[in-house]
């Protein structure tokens, strides 16, 4: 999703927890108050979620939360050394994440779907203070003292409690509970100037504001919508802002290579000096950061918790996608030679070129009208083919919950039931129509967190998928868009994920888990979109359901997906070999950087004169810094899983069973890496992937 996964962040407490019968005392009569308020629409069993909490009700709420976690932690911290035991220190901790992720999701998730200000107001000070509060419990020396003095004693109830409480040990330890007083105080100073700096480079990219002044002839091969969509100047020139929205269509529709070229350019030279000096900066109080904690670099620091583990096998990881795609990428790249030769000479090829001639090339190789194909996705039939797939596939029965509570009419929800036990799984709300102040992309919440509690009762997740389709008018379907239709069917796998994991600590469920594998599941059913037997049960023209999409579209829409993969390929090994050095090395020079690792991995091009992509390439400082290659990790376990246990029945349910156990249900109760290998009889491989690129080569 994890927006982003940045946009997508799940607040998880991270706290102690009271005991049960006195510490959530005050929590529970919230929500009881609450419900006594709306009892004109039945409770949905076996969920905590609030879902129309006013203003004062979240505020009240945030108050009592912190409130009762405070009292917890102090509760744990005053626990002896000699008398820790699982009971008193690590029981209290795993409830209080138990029962009150829920209620702080509910305090949170407002700011994202309400059509009040004043609650969207009140949410998100809510998840300021709740943010901030949390913080504060992950940096409690006492709570840590006592913690790690039960992790010391070696004493498990089992695999599970043992490897919870060394993550608790752990985040602790990350956040410099162990440090002297002034190295806190210095870890602190560098987190706050860490914050600062990449506050300031995300705010110049999105206020910039330059442009370009281009006369109608420099557009040639411009759509006309796309010529009266800009904005003209008194002198009859077309003011072109830098934005992608422009500059895409631009490099790949404009015939005239000038243009191309100097919009290129402009592009990778916005914030040029300012942010690159930031990144460096930046950079370098990073590694400051890490080296606080005991870790050599902000990679190492980064990587812990992850499958790669370290930078070096980060390295070997994109070097080997690299050297395995060249073959093929030079291969495209000598189609998109030819094909300029032909048009435009024997000028050399470059970055400019790129888009140009891949759009070219694929109206050469492709027969696919994208305006046709989504004729054939009404947004309700492609939900109800979601929910069908996924049912059969995974042995799970999907139902409408009527006349329950939602925050708002358009909103729909779902149980999730166990076909062969008939055992609830947990829920999923629908709220997939746009309307005003409501959160703009697709994604997956966490409202509320599974856990088998110590009363052996299990508490069941529920989910929240948000979109931003557009309100059916009259009896015209609202019809998606081909790649919108991948989007739904990608962030149902984390809600089906999410529903699916069995874990028994709360923090092992939800969707906070190992960044390298969380969008395993979800890249991996991606596939089912682009086979024949799947498109056709969520497909049908608009105008008769009955006609499905085409064989021939359904192979045209694949073919698609694979064109010039090698290329667009390495482009992102590029950015994620940027990434990985700066993190991992102290003082590197990354324009020169750039400068020569660009013509070596993209086959000779080098990079455009005067640009810079690390000063306008924000994953590399908010949220993916020293990580930007888990999404193509997470590519490469997925093709892997593919072909080894799906590629040759789509369809089949014991296949799906046996992820849905062995993948899906551990959540984060056991290492990525390990589940993987278990399921897969071995380490997850390249191999795969590489075929799957170079299948439907040109």
């Amino acid at each position: 999703m994890a927006k982003g996964r940045r946009e997508r962040r799940i607040l998880v407490v991270t706290g102690a927890a009271a005991f049960v019968a006195v510490g959530l005392k005050l929590l529970v009569s919230a929500i009881k108050a609450h419900r006594q308020r709306r009892r004109k629409m039945p409770d949905v069993p076996g969920s905590r979620v609030l879902v129309n909490l006013s203003a004062s009700e979240i505020q009240r709420l945030t108050d009592q939360i912190i409130a009762k976690s405070k009292e917890v932690y102090d509760l744990v911290a005053s626990v002896p050394l000699e008398k820790v035991s699982y009971t008193n220190v690590i029981a209290p901790l795993a409830e209080l994440e138990a029962h009150q992720f829920s209620s702080v999701q509910s305090c949170v998730f407002p700011k994202m779907v309400s059509t009040s200000n004043d609650i969207r107001k009140a949410s998100a000070e809510a998840e300021s203070r709740l943010n901030l509060h949390f913080l504060t419990c992950r940096k409690r020396e006492d709570v840590y003292r006592v913690t790690k003095a039960f992790a010391d004693r070696g004493e498990w109830l089992g695999y599970e409690a043992k490897r919870y409480t060394q993550c608790l040990v752990k985040e602790f330890e990350r956040n410099g509970v162990n440090l002297t007083p002034s190295k806190k105080k210095e870890l602190e100073n560098l987190g706050a100037r860490i914050e600062e700096l990449s506050l300031q480079y995300a705010q110049n990219l999105s206020m910039d504001n330059s442009f370009l002044l281009l006369g109608e002839s420099e557009l040639a091969g411009m759509p006309l919508q796309f010529i009266k969509s800009l904005e003209k100047t008194e002198d009859g020139k077309l003011k072109v802002f830098l934005r992608s929205h422009n500059v895409t269509p631009i490099l790949e529709h404009c015939k005239i290579r000038a243009t191309r070229k100097s919009i290129a350019v402009a592009y990778g030279q916005r914030c040029g000096k300012e942010n690159l000096d930031i990144l460096e900066n930046l950079v370098q109080i990073r590694h400051k950061y890490a080296q606080l904690l005991g870790y050599s670099n902000y990679a190492e620091f980064t990587l812990e918790s992850r499958m790669a583990r370290t930078s070096e096998k980060v390295f070997e990881f994109l070097e080997d996608i690299s050297e395995n795609l060249s073959d093929l990428a030079m291969e495209e790249l000598n189609v998109l030679k030819d094909l300029k030769r032909r048009e435009d000479g024997d000028s050399p090829f470059g970055m400019e070129d790129l888009l140009y001639y891949m759009r070219r090339a694929e109206e050469q190789h492709l027969d696919l009208d994208l305006g046709e194909v989504k004729q054939y996705f009404p947004v309700n039939l492609v939900m109800s083919g979601i929910f069908k797939i996924f049912q059969d596939l995974f042995g799970i029965r999907i139902e409408e919950n009527k006349d329950v509570e939602v925050w708002h009419e358009t909103v729909c929800l779902f149980s999730v039931t166990d076909v062969s036990s008939n055992e609830l799984l947990g829920y999923f709300y629908l709220d997939i129509h746009s309307r005003e102040g409501k959160y703009a992309h697709t994604c997956v919440l966490a409202l509320q967190n599974g856990n088998l509690s110590s009363n052996g009762t299990r508490q069941i997740p529920v989910a929240l998928l948000l979109s931003q389709c557009p309100k059916q008018i009259d009896d015209n379907p609202v019809l998606l868009r081909f790649s919108e239709v991948v989007t739904f069917f990608h962030e149902f796998t984390h809600v089906v994920h999410h529903i699916c994991i069995r874990a028994t600590f709360s923090r092992f469920s939800g969707l906070r888990l190992d960044a390298d594998f969380i969008e395993v599941p979800s890249k991996l059913l991606e596939n089912w979109c682009y086979e024949s037997i799947s498109l056709k049960i969520m497909s049908g023209y608009y105008q008769d359901i009955t006609k499905s999409v085409t064989s021939s579209m359904c192979t045209s829409l694949r073919r698609k997906r694979d064109l010039f993969s090698g290329l667009r390929l390495k482009q992102e090994v590029l950015l994620c070999l940027i990434d990985q050095f700066i993190h991992s090395s102290e003082n590197v020079d990354i324009l020169e950087l750039l400068k020569h690792l660009h013509p070596k991995v993209m086959l000779g091009i080098p990079l455009l004169e005067g640009t810079n992509p690390a000063s306008c390439f924000p994953q590399i400082v908010i949220g993916s810094e020293a990580i930007c290659y888990s999404y193509i990790w997470s590519e490469v376990v997925a093709a892997d899983i593919f072909a080894a246990k799906f590629q040759e029945d789509l369809l089949n349910q014991y296949a799906g069973l046996q992820f849905r156990n062995k993948v899906l249900a551990p959540g984060g109760a056991k290492d990525s890496l390990e589940i993987l290998s278990d399921y897969l009889g071995r380490e997850p491989a390249i191999h795969s992937f590489i075929e799957s690129k170079t299948r439907n080569s040109l």
